[in-house]
Parts: C-alpha cells; structure tokens; sequence
C-alpha cells in the first residue's frame, strides 16, 4: 500500500487564512464578556455548515524571565477559574479590551497590573489560536527580559478576582518538567514554556519583534 499524502517544505507549513462567505449571522447569547454567534458558512462543493462559536476579542500573555543562562526562572501567578474548578498557575494575561492599543503595549499593561513588573526587553514569543472549533480567540504571548519590580506606591490596586493572587518565581526547566508530568494544564504557560525553551536552546534567534504585524487576527490592524 503506497501513501497519499504529500510532502512539504518547512515553509509550506503556513495556515490558510481565508474565511468563507457567512450566509447567515446572529448572536444568539450576550454574555458579560463574550458573546456566542451562530453562523452559517458556504464551504462551495461542501455545502453550507452552521457553526456556533464565542466571539472574542483576543489577548495577549506574557512570560517574564529572568536569572542567569541555563538557570532562568518564570514569574507564575495562581487564580480560580469557575469553568474548570481549579486554581491553576499561569502566567500574566489579558484580553485585547481597550481600543487603540497596540497588543504590545497591552502585553506590558498587564505585566505591570498583574505581576507588579517592567520589562526592560519584549520580544514575540510564539502565537497561537486557542481553541479555533469553538472560540474565536487568538492569543499572542511575549517574552519579557530585564525585569524589575514596581516601587509599592506605583503598583496597579488589583480587585475582584484578581485581588490576593499567589505569585511565584519558578525554574523554566522546572515548568517544563511539571507540565510534562501532568501537573498544570494552563495551555499559555505550557505554550509559552516550551516556546521559551525551545527559543532558548536556538540561542534567542528565533525571536520575533514585538510590535510585529499580527495579520491573522481579524480585529487587529
């Protein structure tokens, strides 16, 4: 038996960004944050699908480092998330929720709200879609470098929440580790950890420019 499939190059590997025509769309669900849309596709010789999805708006997360070569460590933070019931440990996120502002800039916004950090050097770590069957949602992580500490009279006043969450400096070899042993499950830690650990034993070079264009999200010019 002989395969079918083909084979491609390294930079062949792109996906295809092109949505088909919507016959049809509705919100059928307004929620606090989100809401769901139902809407009907033209796939051509396919036919046409309906598909019910949540409409987001984005976000951005971002993986502090620091410490010596080979010995990094990353900066977690630990919340409640109702829909899973667990307390899980992630990194500093946010959703791409204020108009004009550049997913970069959002990126150190919630560094500095969240972890009480400023980055001396963000680079574009890796991008991802989050869960694309059901949710719109595409999310960009950073690499935050040269670290510091806010001064306690200029920190962001967390609430809700947010309000008393554990924070915690963590070897990235030790990240790694956990997540391979089934220990967290937060798909942007474990996605930022192996980018990071990959990027690091590339020597950094792999790294994209913060403010590079990010042409695959539709609300993001």
């Amino acid at each position: 038996m002989t395969s079918e499939h083909g084979r491609m190059t390294r930079d062949d590997l792109v996906d295809e960004y092109a949505k088909a025509p919507v016959t049809h769309s509705e919100c059928v669900y307004e929620g606090r944050v989100w809401n769901v849309l139902s809407e009907e596709a033209d796939l051509g010789d396919a036919g046409r699908v309906t598909r019910d999805f949540v409409d987001h708006p984005g976000a951005v997360a971002v993986l502090a480092l620091r410490g010596e070569a080979g010995a990094e460590e990353v900066l977690v933070i630990q919340q409640y998330r109702h829909p899973i019931g667990a307390r899980e440990w992630e990194i500093p996120a946010g959703l791409l929720d204020v108009d004009g502002e550049p997913p970069h800039e959002a990126a150190l916004r919630e560094l500095y709200e969240e972890a009480d950090l400023r980055a001396g050097r963000l680079d574009l770590l890796i991008d991802y879609a989050s869960s694309p069957g059901g949710l719109s949602e595409q999310l960009r992580i950073y690499l935050a470098r040269d670290v510091s500490e806010v001064a306690a009279g200029d920190r962001f006043e967390r609430e809700d929440e947010e309000l008393d969450m554990p924070t915690a400096w963590v070897s990235l070899d030790d990240v790694v580790a956990a997540a391979m042993a089934g220990r967290i499950h937060n798909p942007t830690l474990l996605m930022g950890a192996f980018a990071a650990n990959v990027a690091r034993a590339n020597g950094w070079n792999d790294l994209r420019p913060a403010d590079s264009p990010w042409e695959v999200h539709p609300k993001v010019s």
